[in-house]
């Protein structure tokens, strides 16, 4: 069993947050330096064979993306096999800033790859063959030390990594290894790769839980909680001690439960692209309001600006900036 620390503050932060119209526009404007908050991301890179294009993604490396764009420092454990697209993987990595430190590359594997088909309103399901290079990853004892000496505030994971053994066996390591750093999990429930025991494990891991609705029913059904997403936030929170839970309903916006408040936040209209790193975008603004402690209010407004704009353009991790997501 894993011990659980309390974390979340009750008050809202330093920084100041201004409210600014222009040009009849409603912005929001945040002075103050925000914190480079260290969060270590354990899990896949694989690339998305779209029908018309193959681009690269994988929950955790897009949710290390946009957590890099948001000033924070991430550092992703993965692997990529010794193939073109490992090649080609490893290449745009080091272009989007990230570090590779702990980036192996195998010959065990292929590199991963997940299959997407789009539905017609832009919904996503994925086919992902396994095992792959990231199934392949192995930290050394140095490894660990170095992790150890880091100090990560943060410790992002799914389900999909630990799915197999060999992942099963380094999230259990890792989660010994820093045992201060703040859990985040991150549902992302594939077919296949989705038992309830292993949820179960990790939702009892977890100190935040990220997940959607769909998600939330599922866990509701095998944990008995309830249907009703207040109710389901209230009672899970209380049964595996999480400090903060949100749930993400689509076009309807997102529901955040945390400190015993509960809100809900309508989001935003966009023309879809498609919505595949939408839903990791949006984890990565989740972290960011947490650490830099802003209102639950502010954090879902957030969090929905972030996971529109992703989901209105092509690919897991375009182009977007802060401002922008400020702006929205």
């Amino acid at each position: 069993m894993w011990r659980k620390q309390k974390w979340i503050d009750s008050e809202c932060g330093i920084l100041i947050l201004l409210l600014v119209v222009e040009d009849d526009k409603l912005s929001l404007q945040v002075k103050g330096d925000l914190p480079r908050t260290r969060v270590l991301v354990l899990g896949e890179v694989l690339w998305d064979v779209f029908p018309d294009s193959t681009r690269l993604g994988g929950a955790p490396l897009n949710f290390a993306a946009h957590t890099q764009r948001m000033g924070h420092q991430p550092s992703l454990i993965s692997a990529v096999g010794e193939d073109d697209l490992g090649h080609r993987a490893l290449q745009t990595i080091q272009t989007l800033g990230l570090n590779t430190d702990l980036l192996q590359r195998t010959c065990r594997f292929p590199t991963g790859t997940a299959r997407v088909h789009l539905g017609p309103t832009g919904q996503t399901t994925f086919s992902i063959p396994r095992p792959s290079a990231y199934d392949a990853v192995n930290l050394s004892g140095e490894q660990i030390e170095r992790i150890q000496e880091w100090s990560p505030e943060w410790f992002y994971f799914g389900t999909l990594f630990p799915a197999l053994p060999e992942g099963h066996a380094t999230l259990r390591r890792l989660l010994c290894a820093v045992p201060e750093a703040i859990r985040l999990y991150d549902l992302n429930l594939r077919p296949g790769f989705d038992s309830q025991p292993l949820v179960s494990e990790l939702l009892e891991a977890a100190q935040v839980v990220k997940l959607n609705q769909e998600e939330m029913n599922a866990v509701g059904h095998f944990c008995g909680l309830p249907p009703e997403t207040e109710a389901f936030c209230r009672v899970g929170s209380q049964r595996f001690q999480w400090e903060a839970v949100c749930v993400t309903m689509g076009a309807r916006g997102c529901a955040i439960f945390a400190r015993g408040e509960y809100v809900e936040d309508a989001g935003y209209r966009v023309d879809v692209a498609d919505t595949v790193g939408a839903g990791d975008a949006f984890a990565a603004a989740f972290l960011h309001g947490l650490t830099n402690k802003w209102c639950l209010a502010e954090i879902a407004r957030f969090s929905n600006r972030v996971g529109a704009i992703v989901a209105s353009r092509p690919g897991a991790i375009p182009d977007w900036t802060f401002a922008e997501a400020m702006q929205l």
